[in-house]
């Protein structure tokens, strides 16, 4: 029966994986141009592309041992509360998906980090307001929708706590109009993968500044998948964070891109052009969870981590290998296991099943 289980359940999720027709397999650009307003850690760039890989690779130490540096910002001052029309942004099989009538209320600031793209560096985020001292900033999935895990706002204020609905960069009403998903959140471009998790770490950052300054004194991260990753990076750079959930999470960069079904044309792209994995995990070095462990548990603070028996993206290997670099560090932390794959925690019954485990886990350590 379990043998018969996991055939339906990875037949499932590769359904769900494939049924998106719109992924663009590029070629690798190591993308040094984006390092260059990196703060004090890019250096002089080699002037010639038979060096940026060495460059690049030497450039990710000298982060990951300055990274409170390299996630710094300064807070934005042009915090202002928008009310605005509820959108969807479809990124492919989602596009006949509807929004709900009505306006939402929107926490929209000037990004500290800037990109050649205006429409991302307007920071954008659903808010969910209610009384009391609690908040929690959702960071949701890669190319997730306009609308996506907005239904948690609602049930999270019944208990209490406030809810910041963060839109990532290069995703929903920040994409740039060239692109029809969130492609350069991850993408062949090295350094603008990199890029695009420094500003995703400092958006959310200024989110929590934001909060502070409503008198949300208590604050909690959720993120989903890449959403995930972004909030680990996050914390691990910010001591406000005392209570942290991470729906579905993993190691290394860029081993979620290598064996993840749903980043199989971006490695596709890297591998034609001869990167290998060992290579590029080093390239992303600093934008993976493994590499900020140390620094996340110099903070005391609660974590849930909730990962999928049947993911065929954030395989279970390199879940159960970030459980143990929880147990190793001391973190404090309670795992999930669902009996379900990446995809298939979106629909039913299973959503239901990881709503209930990330309400119960926030509203009771929050």
């Amino acid at each position: 029966m379990t043998s018969l289980y996991q055939k339906w359940m990875y037949a499932w999720e590769t359904r769900l994986t494939t049924r998106d027709t719109n992924r663009v397999v590029r070629p690798l650009d190591w993308g040094i141009d984006w390092a260059k307003n990196w703060p004090r850690l890019n250096g002089h760039p080699p002037a010639t592309p038979e060096h940026y890989e060495d460059y690049i690779h030497e450039l990710n130490d000298r982060i990951v041992a300055s990274s409170d540096e390299f996630f710094s910002y300064v807070t934005p001052s042009d915090f202002r509360l928008e009310t605005r029309k509820i959108e969807v942004f479809p990124t492919g099989s989602n596009a006949s998906q509807k929004a709900p009538k009505g306006d939402g209320i929107f926490l929209r600031f000037t990004s500290p980090v800037q990109t050649p793209y205006p429409q991302n560096d307007l920071v954008n985020a659903r808010w969910f307001e209610t009384a009391g001292d609690r908040a929690v900033v959702i960071l949701p999935h890669w190319n997730a929708n306009g609308i996506a895990y907005n239904a948690l706002g609602p049930l999270l204020n019944r208990f209490g706590i406030a809810v910041l609905r963060l839109s990532k960069p290069y995703h929903d009403i920040r994409r740039p109009a060239e692109i029809e998903r969130s492609d350069y959140a991850v993408s062949s471009n090295i350094c603008r993968t990199i890029d695009a998790a420094r500003q995703a770490v400092v958006d959310a950052r200024s989110c929590v500044d934001w909060l502070y300054q409503q008198g949300k004194t208590r604050v909690a991260f959720l993120g989903t998948s890449l959403g995930s990753c972004y909030a680990f990076l996050a914390a691990a750079h910010d001591p406000r964070l005392k209570v942290c959930a991470f729906n579905h999470a993993s190691t290394y960069v860029a081993d979620v891109t290598w064996s993840g079904q749903s980043t199989r044309h971006v490695r596709e792209g890297l591998e034609r052009d001869g990167l290998t994995l060992e290579r590029l995990r080093q390239a992303w070095l600093c934008i993976s969870p493994m590499a900020y462990f140390d620094k996340f548990a110099r903070f005391s603070r609660k974590c849930l981590m909730i990962y999928a028996r049947y993911d065929l993206t954030f395989i279970p290997e390199l879940s159960l290998q970030a459980v143990a670099a929880f147990k190793e560090h001391g973190v404090d932390l309670k795992t999930v296991v669902l009996p379900c794959g990446h995809y298939t925690t979106g629909e039913t019954p299973f959503k239901y099943m990881d709503a209930y485990h990330m309400i119960k886990f926030l509203s009771n350590n929050l």
